[in-house]
């Protein structure tokens, strides 16, 4: 697992340089929302942390590069759903050429169908207000998780917040 974790680390450093000599940088705006990579560290530390490997299934919402998704895959059975066309085709170019299983969707995952997965996963860059915590509470079945210190849930039950390289991780379930 480290090893494969290394080369996930390696390949998304490789990303950044790519965008940065474009003179981007490893976020920005997409058609629906606004994309910013999680720290790739923190997130593997995170999945350790909460012992992912115990769970059945997990999917990132807004997946953008495919990092968590990847990640989480070292895991569980993960997956991963993202609007942008540009960040999902690199999701999959990332896990094609490291031989890895996550599923990665292309789309909206406000039409995907949530009640099968145990982990749910958001960096969310917008209030949970607009008809995402309504979703979550009809279709959740086990825990979200937000990966942030802005947005949060208002009507789900508040559990344990990790905090790995200075960035909060926050448990969600039903109340």
């Amino acid at each position: 697992m480290e090893e494969k974790f290394r080369q996930i680390k390696q390949e998304y450093e490789s990303f950044h340089r790519e965008l940065l000599r474009k003179g981007m940088l490893p976020m920005g705006d997409t058609e629906v929302g606004f994309w910013g990579a999680a720290v790739t560290e923190g997130i593997f530390e995170l999945f350790q942390k909460i012992e992912l490997s115990k769970f059945r299934s997990f999917i990132d919402l807004g997946s953008g590069d495919g990092r968590v998704a990847l990640i989480a895959s070292l895991f569980t059975n993960a997956s991963g759903i993202e609007f942008d066309r540009d960040l999902h085709r690199k999701a999959v170019e990332i896990r094609d050429k490291l031989g890895m299983k996550a599923e990665l969707i292309q789309g909206d995952f406000m039409h995907h169908g949530l009640s099968g997965y145990d982990i749910i996963f958001i960096n969310p860059d917008k209030s949970f207000h607009k008809g995402l915590e309504e979703k979550l509470k009809r279709e959740m079945k086990g825990m979200l998780i937000v990966y942030n210190i802005v947005y949060h849930p208002d009507t789900l039950k508040k559990g344990r917040t990790y905090w790995m390289r200075q960035v909060p991780a926050t448990v969600y379930t039903l109340k």
